[in-house]
C-alpha cells in the first residue's frame, strides 16, 4: 500500500523534522534538568509581553480613542496583570498550570488525531504514543495543582517539548514504504 503522498517524507521532510526534533529534545532536557527556573522563566516572560502589549495598548488608544473612557481599560487591565505577574510570579505558575493542562489535553487530543491519519506511514504509533502521554501529563498537572505547579509547570513543559523531540527524531528516521 502507498503512503499519502501529502506528508512527503522527502529528504527535506526527514532535515528540518531532524533538525527540529534536536533543538525540541535538548529544550526538553533543559526543563527536565531545571523544571522551577524554567517555571520561573516562563512566567517572568509572560509578565514581560504583557507589559509590552500594554505599552502598545496604550500607544494605540491614546492616538485613536483618547476620549474614551472605556478605551482605558484594556490598558489598564494587560498593566495590572503585567505587574502582578513580574512582582508574584508564583501565582502565575499555578495559573498557567492549569493552562497547561489544557494545552497538553489538546496537545494529546492533535497527537492522536494526526496519527490516525498517517496510520498506515511507519512511526505512526509513536505519534500516537506521544499523544496519549500528553493526555498522562495533563492528568498529572490537574491532580497536583496548584501546589506543585512551580516544579511541575517546568518539568512537563520539559517531558513533553523531549517527546516531541524523540518522536520527530524517530519520524526523521523512518523510510518511506
Amino acid at each position: 500500500m502507498q503512503p499519502p503522498e501529502r506528508f512527503g517524507l522527502d529528504e527535506n521532510f526527514r532535515r528540518y523534522t531532524r533538525i527540529t526534533g534536536w533543538v525540541l529534545l535538548l529544550l526538553g532536557l533543559a526543563g527536565i534538568l531545571l523544571p522551577r527556573l524554567v517555571s520561573l522563566t516562563l512566567s517572568v516572560l509572560i509578565g514581560w509581553l504583557l507589559l509590552l502589549a500594554a505599552g502598545i495598548s496604550t500607544y494605540q488608544v491614546y492616538y485613536s480613542y483618547r476620549r474614551n473612557g472605556l478605551a482605558w481599560i484594556k490598558p489598564f487591565i494587560l498593566f495590572t496583570i503585567g505587574f502582578i505577574v513580574i512582582f508574584n510570579p508564583t501565582v502565575a505558575i499555578a495559573a498557567l498550570g492549569l493552562l497547561l493542562a489544557i494545552y497538553f489535553f489538546l496537545d494529546g487530543f492533535a497527537g492522536i488525531s494526526f496519527a490516525l491519519d498517517m496510520r498506515p506511514l511507519p512511526g505512526w504509533g509513536w505519534m500516537m504514543a506521544n499523544g496519549v502521554l500528553s493526555f498522562l501529563l495533563a492528568a498529572v498537572l490537574l491532580i497536583g495543582w496548584p501546589f506543585s505547579a512551580l516544579w511541575v509547570v517546568g518539568l512537563l513543559i520539559g517531558i513533553s517539548l523531549f517527546l516531541d523531540g524523540v518522536t520527530l527524531l524517530i519520524l526523521s528516521a523512518t523510510r518511506s514504504v
